[in-house]
Parts: structure tokens; C-alpha cells; sequence
């Protein structure tokens, strides 16, 4: 089991979150997710959570983190939707005809918490998108 100490708590606290894209366009391929994947952990550390596992699928998102107990879920799935949006219109322009509206993202968001005895199960599950 691996705790995350923090100054004066000890957690265990992850997320499983899924977001698609805006209208289920699949133009999450390429650089497009060469580039998310390279942008979403970058978000993460700003932000001060941890990604475990993450998977780009043509219309939408899996990813498993971890953060400290005072990160809403809320603030993370929407750093990384709001900040990854705006800066993958802003390399990617192209994107925008697929798009248009300036939104990248669909407004809704899946999240479940996921405690250390369904960790592998989700761990397998995002690994297996792909397959």
C-alpha cells in the first residue's frame, strides 16, 4: 500500500476521472496526444497532484491521480481540462475547425474515488483502452 505523508496526515486518496472532448471529435491522435500526455503531468506538478496512470483515447481522457486530502477533485479535473484546452488550441490551431466554439472539452466529468483494493483493477483497465 503507498501512503502519501503529509506534514501532519497520512493518505491514501485517488481519483479515477474521464472527460471527452466537445461533440466526441476524435482529435486526440498524433501530437495532439503526444502533446497532452506530455502537458497533463505538467499540470499536475503545478498543481500539486500526483498522475499514476493516464490514457489518450481519440475522444476523450482516462486518468488515475492522487492528491492531498485539500484538493477537491473539482480543482483538478478542471486544471487540467481548462489549462490543457487553452494551451492545445493555442500549439494545435487545427484543432479549432474541428472545434469551433473555443471549447475542447465537454463539460462533464466522470470521477470515482478509488481506495488501495481497486487500484490494479482501474490500473488495467486505463492500460487496456488501447487493446
Amino acid at each position: 500500500m503507498e501512503y502519501a505523508h503529509h506534514r501532519s496526515i497520512v493518505c491514501n486518496i485517488g481519483y479515477h476521472m474521464v472527460w471527452s472532448t466537445k461533440y466526441r471529435r476524435p482529435v486526440l491522435t498524433g501530437w495532439v496526444e503526444r502533446g497532452l500526455k506530455n502537458l497533463l503531468p505538467k499540470i499536475a506538478k503545478r498543481y500539486d497532484f500526483q498522475i499514476k496512470y493516464l490514457e489518450i483515447m481519440p475522444d476523450h481522457v482516462h486518468v488515475f491521480v492522487t492528491s492531498h486530502p485539500q484538493h477537491a477533485p473539482s480543482k483538478l479535473y478542471k486544471a487540467m481540462k481548462g489549462i490543457s484546452g487553452k494551451l492545445l488550441f493555442k500549439h494545435y490551431p487545427h484543432l479549432r475547425h474541428y472545434l469551433w466554439g473555443g471549447k475542447l472539452w465537454n463539460p462533464s466529468t466522470f470521477v470515482e474515488t478509488i481506495g488501495h483494493i481497486s487500484e490494479q483493477t482501474v490500473k488495467k483497465y486505463i492500460e487496456d483502452q488501447k487493446s
